[in-house]
């Protein structure tokens, strides 16, 4: 079996920074210790670069099946794990819908197959399958995701009735995009009687509104409080929000939770002008107003756990007039760098940076022995020199759509190496040609 000994180091891990050695056998975590010595392992001096545990996405589009123009859980989760990124949960609007549970069967398949990073996926709600998520194992995924708004493939759960019977109905994590439809149509009629469909994409924020979201947010929330479901509200946009949460208890005690995504915390309305549909995601990226709030409920635990709701599109689609540009874009292969270039910005510590998304999704979605630097937890581990600058390009972006929202960047940190269950899957730019990837499991 497999043993890898990594010497020299600095592990980012529950909230404290050390020197340590870190031995791997095999899958997992064997010994952290100081001078660690031991026969028949392979010796790896990380050169006092800092180790992290892999980090854990929670909201990907991988668009496999049915959308692979744009790409593929080969495609992406390989830039996901140049990324830092060793797990990740894949979202259920592709083609056909990840609504019933031999379609989620089949994409469990293809990641067996493909996947670079570990994976598990979520089971879409719709207004007609409650019977059919009335049969899935609260182990079989990751959770179940409703669209509370449309989005890309539509979705949309409208049926109120139906909507509280998928509450009180399951046991597993409930995801929402929350966006109210009716206020986004009503809005979206006003601003096309005027432009059409050369709607100016600074009005996008004002069409998926402020009000949209909390609308739908302070709806979802009322309901889950109603029914005592266990509800995650992804990709908060808006300040007003977060006053929808608490950092009265701990996580673990929480019921009701809440994810903030890379460009949110990151882009503001002022950004369109020069990145137009490029940065046209939904939830809209607001104001910069609504981006200090974000912050702030991010650091004040408010808000639990960041993520990417990486959703790639060929950049011919996005090059378009704003009601025909889709909306998303790639993200997973620079997120860990975007928050640790925040991190050197002063606007989050180390620790947090690792807790929100490291930590945090592995307790939320209650995932079996990950997301920690533990004896005895698998090795998903994370090198990152913290003094190597590294400019976003098209010659290295690894996206199968080819481009990045982040293009002409410069990133202060450099992911060195990646393992994945105690194999070197990735390092300075080349990939194993052996897929070590592993199916999700719960405790639940």
């Amino acid at each position: 079996m497999l043993r890898t000994l990594l010497k020299n180091t600095k592990v980012v891990n529950e909230n404290s920074i050390f020197e340590t050695d870190v031995l791997l056998d095999g899958d997992f975590i064997a010994r952290i210790d100081a001078n660690i010595t031991a026969d028949n392992a392979e010796v790896i001096d990380l050169n006092g670069d800092y180790l992290l545990p892999g980090v854990i996405d929670d909201q990907v589009h991988f668009r496999e099946p049915g959308l692979t123009h744009k790409g593929t859980i080969a495609t992406e989760s390989r830039a996901a794990l140049a990324g830092g990124i060793t797990t990740f949960m894949e979202q259920p609007n592709t083609n056909p819908q990840t609504t019933t549970i031999e379609k989620l069967e089949e994409k469990f398949s293809i990641a067996g197959r493909d996947a670079y990073a570990n994976y598990s996926f979520l089971f879409g709600g719709t207004n007609d399958n409650l019977e059919e998520l009335k049969r899935l194992d609260k182990n079989a995924c990751s959770g179940v995701k409703l669209f509370l708004g449309s989005s890309t493939g539509n979705m949309l759960v409208d049926d109120e009735a139906v909507l509280e019977n998928i509450f009180r109905n399951t046991e597993m994590v409930i995801s929402t995009h929350c966006e109210d439809e009716g206020t986004i149509r009503a809005n979206m009629a006003k601003y096309q009687k005027i432009y059409g469909d050369a709607i100016p994409i600074a009005l996008h924020p004002i069409i998926r509104s402020e009000e949209a979201c909390y609308l739908s947010s302070s709806k979802a929330i009322a309901l889950a409080k109603k029914t005592g479901a266990r509800l995650h509200v992804f990709h908060l946009s808006t300040g007003i929000e977060t006053e929808l949460f608490t950092n009265a208890i701990p996580l673990e005690e929480k019921k009701i939770t809440s994810e903030v995504c890379i460009h949110h915390l990151w882009f503001s309305d002022e950004d369109y002008a020069e990145k137009g549909t490029l940065i046209k995601w939904n939830p809209a990226v607001k104001t910069t107003t609504d981006r200090e709030k974000l912050w702030e409920a991010l650091l004040d635990d408010r808000i639990d756990v960041i993520a990417t709701d990486h959703a790639p599109h060929t950049i011919e689609e996005k090059d378009n007039l704003y009601t025909k540009a889709p909306s998303g874009g790639p993200l997973v292969q620079h997120a860990l760098l975007a928050m640790l270039q925040k991190e050197k910005e002063g606007k989050i510590g180390f620790e947090k940076l690792v807790e929100k998304m490291c930590h945090n999704p592995a307790k939320l979605f209650d995932i079996d022995r990950r997301g920690f630097i533990r004896e005895g937890y698998y090795a998903d581990l994370v090198q990152v020199n913290r003094d190597s600058q590294n400019v976003v390009k098209k010659s290295n972006i690894l996206y199968k759509c080819g481009w990045s929202p982040f293009e002409g960047t410069t990133f202060e940190s450099k992911v060195v190496r990646t393992f994945i269950n105690g194999h070197l899957g990735y390092e300075n730019g080349s990939f194993s040609s052996e897929k070590k990837a592993k199916r999700l499991t719960f405790n639940r």
